[in-house]
């Protein structure tokens, strides 16, 4: 018995201690010892105003939006020489520069001709002869046909100068041929551009002995203007571009560089006829003029294909979209400066600004910044607003804010946190 007595007092001290020691917790304490009956919480003494959300807002407006699809490819020379030398010689002459831009038919390089011209001399020294021989040949002929036909020169002596008049003749052309070729091999010497492009390394320097066709080439062409840019969609989008490609006009493509963020413009004329199983995307090629060479083969771009145009579309700052388990929704604010939760459907992106399809009407004031103090119902101090979208959440922008309605703290003069 004794010791539940003390049990007790110990107790009983130590709440009491407690109680002392936190102020905040009597109540409690006194509910726990019996002293006191519990109650409903104290309502807000009246008169005593709710500190409003300073937020930053923006005015939803109608414009016009494209739709456009994204995707990454590179960019791809219409086509690519290797030139090689087509014979055999000395290179004596370099006519080009690394980087110089050639047009089709300049010349690049000269090989020694001095041993085709002889070539050529010597192909024509044969073609006169074969033709004497021909006309020889063809004067024997003649004569033993008489002779023949007179009974005065056997059937064979005939047959033998026919024969004689086909081998020369065959000879003539084959002599006539030589020298075709000679004439090639001799135009052969000068190499020329066989498109309009930019040189590459120069792989050879001149004294150095060429082979015809070798593995290595003198040296890359490769044309720039116009260039292909080829880049992959999802495979869903397949049937909306070909039926754009085949109803209206060619499909604009922009395209921007880590070079260049300026966009450059070209036409969609390829869609593959196989889709890539590992990615699920179709490829696609675009062409660009590319008169300023700002796009360079190999690089990597970012592609947009110009769909459609919505005209006259609700579009809200893309920070203002939020999303809950339920899907996307704004925080719009009431003509009395008080907060209320819309659910919203949602358009295409331009990447600053979304389209909303539906459960907001353009002119509406929507919260863009400071939208994690905000609740159902609660009072906000706007900040900003309309195109500019201007201002700071938090009252950190150094612009006083405009006067109220309302028990916001701009209407009563009361300093925000």
């Amino acid at each position: 018995m004794a010791r539940r007595i003390i049990g007790i007092a110990v107790a009983a001290a130590a709440v009491g201690a407690a109680a002392y020691a936190f102020p905040d917790s009597r109540n409690w304490v006194m509910v726990q010892l019996g002293l006191a009956k519990t109650e409903a919480p104290a309502k807000p003494v009246a008169g005593k105003k709710v500190r409003a959300v300073p937020v930053r807002v923006a005015v939803a407006a109608t414009r016009s939006v494209p739709v456009r699809l994204e995707g990454v490819g590179t960019v791809k020379a219409r086509s690519t020489v290797a030139v090689k030398s087509r014979i055999e010689g000395q290179l004596i002459e370099a006519r080009v520069r690394e980087g110089q831009t050639v047009q089709k038919g300049d010349v690049l390089f000269k090989l020694d001709a001095r041993p085709l011209m002889a070539h050529l001399k010597e192909a024509e020294a044969n073609l006169v002869r074969d033709r004497v021989n021909h006309k020889k040949a063809i004067a024997d002929f003649n004569r033993l046909k008489i002779l023949s036909s007179q009974g005065y020169s056997p059937q064979t002596r005939r047959d033998d100068a026919e024969t004689l008049v086909d081998t020369t003749r065959a000879a003539v052309r084959a002599s006539e041929a030589a020298v075709e070729l000679a004439n090639l091999n001799l135009d052969y010497a000068t190499i020329r551009s066989p498109i309009d492009g930019r040189v590459g390394n120069i792989l050879i320097s001149a004294g150095n002995i060429v082979k015809a066709n070798d593995t290595q080439p003198l040296l890359m062409i490769t044309e720039t203007k116009p260039v292909y840019v080829s880049f992959s969609l999802p495979e869903r989008h397949i049937d909306t571009l070909r039926a754009k490609m085949t109803a209206g006009p060619e499909l604009t493509v922009e395209v921007t560089t880590q070079a260049s963020s300026k966009p450059v413009a070209g036409k969609l004329f390829f869609i593959n006829n196989q889709v890539d199983t590992s990615t699920g995307t179709i490829e696609l090629q675009a062409q660009f003029e590319n008169t300023a060479e700002t796009l360079v083969p190999g690089q990597f771009a970012r592609a947009r294909v110009l769909m459609t145009t919505i005209e006259g579309a609700v579009v809200v700052p893309a920070r203002a979209v939020q999303l809950n388990q339920k899907g996307h929704f704004l925080w719009v604010v009431g003509k009395d400066n008080k907060i209320a939760l819309r659910p919203v459907v949602t358009g295409p992106d331009t990447g600053t600004e979304i389209v909303i399809a539906s459960g907001i009407k353009a002119g509406e004031t929507v919260v863009t910044d400071g939208q994690l103090r905000l609740f159902q119902g609660a009072s906000v101090v706007p900040q900003g607003g309309g195109k500019g979208d201007k201002g700071a959440p938090d009252g950190k922008s150094k612009s006083t804010p405009k006067k109220q309605g309302g028990d916001t703290p701009a209407a009563t003069g009361k300093k925000t946190s």
